[in-house]
């Protein structure tokens, strides 16, 4: 008999709402995006963002199961988003779920959002173990080693901003709309590698990144320009932004395939939507790490969505990790950082 999970995410500023099967097949997946009412804050603010989650919840229900074609009757589990996240958009999804599955009878396995951005991936192919996971979003950019199902440990991260953070703080100093990382990326095809941006913690033997530093020089330079009455070429600007934050993201990650061997390297989150990141990983992997898969989600599931809170759920569920009603937010779920030995 299908395994049926009803899965919510409500981490952020998108609601959706999922039913996936056997965790790898996608009957809905319902996602109510808020981008345009934080354009004009130029961020996410909670507050908002939380009310939308109210409004949009139990019609992202309510659509899931319509599409789906199935029943709560049908319904192994609910699946929710315990972190990270907006601690209040957060506890919408949390309360929406344990409403559901109280009501419903169905056990209620609560999921860490950054599992669920690497299970996105599972719709593309089953995972193979041990694997690398390279997670770039908006909030987060660390090396997750996995050496088997479910199982987790950080092994470099961000000290500071994360990528997907660094450009949207550059693409508001280039005067472009939140979130810029898709502008960024087509404006980086369009220009050249004209401006020698820094490629920090690139020589450094550890696998953990920084890009405040470059932060800082990009919008140091943009501003000396403007005091000198420069005219900098945005393209050209976006190019070497970019080169920089690929650069050494390429970089870490296949030092860390080599010392960690693994079957695949999943490359998830925000950010792995970025072209210019596929288009430099992929070949740079193939050449120095030919016998690791590179795996990126559909562009579709990259961003937030409830399809990989169920997909991450399914392996939950299969070790039994469940919630009682007395689940919480944790907003700054994070996954344990590995020993540094191999």
């Amino acid at each position: 008999m299908s395994e049926l999970i009803l899965a919510i995410e409500s981490s952020c500023d998108e609601t959706s709402v999922a039913v996936i099967q056997d965790g790898a097949i996608i009957l809905s997946n319902i996602v109510a995006s808020q981008i345009k009412s934080h354009q004009r804050f130029g961020g996410v603010v909670p507050e908002v963002a939380s009310r939308h989650h109210v409004e949009e919840v139990t019609t992202c229900i309510q659509e899931a199961l319509l599409e789906a074609n199935v029943t709560p009757q049908d319904l192994t589990a609910v699946a929710v988003t315990q972190g990270p996240g907006l601690v209040g958009a957060l506890l919408i999804g949390i309360t929406a779920a344990k409403a559901f599955a109280w009501a419903h009878q169905l056990p209620l396995i609560p999921v860490n959002h950054m599992a669920g951005h690497i299970y996105a991936a599972r719709f593309v192919e089953p995972l193979t173990f041990p694997l690398m996971a390279l997670l770039v979003s908006g909030g987060h950019t660390e090396l997750v080693y996995m050496k088997e199902a479910g199982s987790y440990e950080i092994i470099g991260e961000t000290r500071d901003d994360a990528a997907g953070e660094a450009y949207d703080k550059v693409g508001r100093v280039l005067g472009l709309s939140y979130p810029s990382g898709k502008e960024i990326d087509q404006m980086a095809h369009l220009g050249k590698e004209s401006y020698p941006f820094p490629r920090a913690m690139i020589k450094e033997d550890h696998f953990d990144f920084s890009f405040s530093g470059l932060k800082s020089a990009f919008i140091n330079l943009v501003h000396n320009a403007a005091q000198k009455g420069e005219v900098l070429d945005a393209n050209d600007l976006a190019t070497s932004f970019q080169a920089s934050v690929v650069e050494v993201l390429v970089n870490k990650t296949i030092r860390a395939c080599r010392q960690y061997p693994v079957a695949q390297l999943v490359v998830a989150g925000g950010v792995a939507a970025n072209q210019g990141l596929r288009e430099a990983l992929i070949p740079h992997m193939q050449e120095a790490c030919p016998n690791t898969r590179v795996i990126f989600p559909p562009l579709a599931l990259c961003g937030d969505n409830a399809a990989m809170i169920g997909a991450a759920a399914h392996v939950e569920l299969q070790k039994n990790h469940l919630a009682d009603w007395e689940l919480n937010a944790v907003p700054s779920l994070a996954f344990k950082r590995k020993d540094n030995e191999v």
